[in-house]
């Protein structure tokens, strides 16, 4: 295992004082699994004072020094150095009661979830595996330390990030684990609404969400109620070969893994089962859904404490994923304008992978909603006059023969939508004569 020539000084200054140190955790999992590593965090025997001397040449920031933590500024990186621990009893199901320092490194890597995540090394003394992490990494298999009852009952956020690795690494989640997992789903309601969302977050981003999502959608009903209705709910409609829960997973794997997109591929048929009509063929139709979905999706995440900006753009893909397109310029300019380049292009991805969740037959759709697409990325780089802010003339170019007034509202606003049409050209004499054939028509 490679580590960054910072990290590999810091393990040999704490090594020559007479302490024991190794990167854990993650960052040891990634290079295993020959993934590039972001953050590599160090545990030491040496205590936070003792650490701050040994780097008392660097900025030493106390991180979270309670608990043993300090960050230390060494060479352009920060590094968390962290004391051997050994975690007291959890009575909220999130954090210990106390902790002690230990100077054993089998005590600190017993109280981590999950055996991949619960290996150290160093360059100068190997690889320390107690818990056959290793093993678990080779036969892809999520396995907790020792047992999983325990392990959920102390900090129930583990079992969202037991989900999120499994969603992200393809693993397996193993039985005992798995059963420990399903046990305690409640718990997930004593996490922070801010943390749970973290992990949603990365976990509906993994390659293999779809089948993380069907395995444990009884655990996602926890994070979200109101998924709990598309299990094993029959559409009966002639476009859906699968459950709701199923087309719905189905639909997040197929998006971009861009959290809007799949954040609103997970939302965007959350409002069918609230308005379901049966015509006399006993085909289901479901009108108006796409508008339920979104004001549900804004109380969803509202309720997990998503970021406006994030919470707003998902609404809008949930509410406009039904909207017809048409592969030709016209109607693109129309989009381009009204929605905005990057919004019209998130609608046209939800509905490329909302079409490839549903009968092999919707598929065909989706060369049409690509041809669409490459033409709203062709007519975007050209730069074409889609806004007021683009137009060639503005309302000091009109006051000459207009007041300010709605009427000259209304006719910026021809003005815009006959260039959008290419009826207009965007000159400024050309739409200065053009405004005062649309004024007079209105004066008149």
């Amino acid at each position: 295992m490679h580590l960054p020539k910072p990290i590999t000084e810091i393990i040999e200054r704490l090594e020559d004082e007479g302490y024991e140190a190794y990167v854990v955790g993650g960052c040891v999992r990634d290079s295993m699994m020959h993934m590039t590593a972001h953050d590599y965090d160090i545990a030491t025997s040496a205590l936070p004072l003792e650490t701050k001397r040994v780097f008392s040449f660097c900025r030493v920031i106390e991180t979270g020094i309670k608990h043993g933590t300090v960050s230390v500024l060494y060479k352009g990186s920060c590094v968390e150095i962290t004391t051997f621990r050994v975690d007291g009893d959890y009575l909220d199901g999130r954090h210990p009661q106390s902790v002690d320092f230990s100077t054993k490194l089998s005590d600190d890597l017993s109280r981590r979830d999950f055996t991949i995540n619960g290996i150290a090394y160093s360059h100068l003394r190997g690889f320390y595996d107690p818990f056959y992490g290793a093993r678990d990494i080779t036969l892809k298999i999520i396995r907790c330390i020792g047992d999983p009852e325990k392990r959920f009952s102390e900090d129930a956020l583990r079992i969202l990030r037991a989900l999120r690795f499994a969603a992200v690494l393809g693993f397996e989640i193993e039985e005992n684990t798995k059963a420990a997992l399903i046990a305690h789903k409640s718990d997930i309601k004593q996490v922070s609404k801010e943390r749970i969302f973290a992990e949603l977050k990365r976990l509906i981003c993994g390659k293999y969400v779809e089948r993380v999502i069907l395995e444990f959608a009884e655990v996602f009903s926890e994070i979200i109620p109101e998924l709990s209705a598309e299990i094993n709910y029959e559409q009966g409609s002639k476009f859906h070969n699968s459950t709701l829960l199923e087309h719905t997973a189905r639909a997040v794997h197929a998006a971009p893994k861009e959290i809007h997109i799949r954040l609103a591929m997970l939302f965007h048929d959350i409002g069918k089962p609230l308005c379901r009509t049966t015509d006399e063929n006993g085909e289901c139709h479901y009108y108006g859904h796409a508008e339920i979905s979104a004001r549900m999706t804004d109380g969803i995440l509202r309720g997990l404490k998503c970021d406006n900006a994030l919470r707003e753009r998902v609404c809008e893909i949930v509410r406009l994923h039904d909207l017809p397109t048409e592969p030709n310029e016209k109607y693109v300019r129309k989009q381009l304008s009204k929605r905005g380049y990057e919004l019209f292009c998130d609608i046209l991805q939800a509905k490329i992978a909302d079409n490839s969740a549903k009968i092999p037959e919707a598929a065909e759709r989706i060369p049409l909603l690509l041809r669409t697409l490459e033409l709203a990325e062709k007519i975007n780089a050209e730069q074409p006059c889609i806004s007021l802010r683009s137009l060639a003339v503005n309302g000091n170019d009109l006051k000459r023969f207009i007041p300010p007034s709605a009427v000259m509202g209304e006719v910026l606003a021809r003005l815009l939508e006959e260039v959008v049409d290419g009826e207009v050209e965007n000159e400024k004499n050309v739409l200065l004569s053009r405004a005062r054939e649309i004024y007079d028509s209105i004066k008149a």
